[in-house]
């Protein structure tokens, strides 16, 4: 998949920490039933790997992801464990260069005109906004879409169900990234049926909006 490909799955993408990969299978499955065929799960604990595998090797349906990469060991390791695309917090050359070379999706991260920049001018041009909130949110991206006219974004950071047509309103906004919908309790106390419950309340909401748009 392309980057254009990965963001337009779907108008949100759950960003999920897991403590336990054997939460995994139940998770996705909750996000598929919530309307969400797309699941970015983050490195930042140690079952992120697992959960990648596990989501990647039985449930062919969801699209399963990385998040927090933050180096090629990390990228290729996301890889190697069936992750179709990466997201990472931030933009490197580094990371830019093992996506071309493996051929995999990276949306990185960007926050400031100059980040954009890099990553425009190195044939990046769907990027994470984060901190979305904190880095200017709907108001940076609109001034971004002046300059970078051909720049489209995933802001993620701070995105919640007040605020998130607020963000999908703007034409160089794809798709938000967010964990509202995936609360850590909800998993902890495997109340997988309250994730579907959020997935199916935002998704609505969205629709909603857009019908009246």
């Amino acid at each position: 998949m392309t980057a254009k490909e990965v963001m337009e799955i779907s108008p949100i993408i759950p960003v999920i920490e897991l403590e336990s990969a054997d939460d995994a299978l139940a998770l996705a499955d909750a996000l598929l039933e919530g309307g969400i065929s797309i699941i970015e799960i983050t490195l930042r604990t140690k079952a992120g790997l697992k959960a990648i595998e596990a989501i990647s090797k039985s449930i062919p349906q969801m699209n399963v992801g990385a998040g927090t990469v933050l180096n090629e060991s990390d990228f290729k390791q996301a890889v190697a464990h069936g992750a179709q695309f990466v997201f990472s917090p931030g933009i490197s050359e580094e990371l830019m260069q093992v996506s071309k070379e493996l051929d995999i999706a990276l949306i990185p991260g960007v926050a400031t005109a100059s980040e954009v920049m890099l990553a425009k001018n190195n044939g990046f041009e769907y990027c994470k906004l984060f901190p979305a909130t904190v880095a200017g949110g709907v108001e940076a991206l609109k001034a971004f879409s002046g300059p970078f006219a051909s720049m489209h974004f995933c802001p993620t950071g701070g995105v919640n169900l007040k605020n998130v047509n607020d963000f999908l309103s703007l034409s160089n906004v794809v798709c938000v990234g967010g964990s509202w919908t995936v609360p850590k309790a909800a998993i902890d106390m495997k109340d997988f049926q309250k994730i579907t419950r959020l997935c199916k309340e935002a998704m609505e909401i969205i629709k909603l909006k857009r019908v009246v748009s």
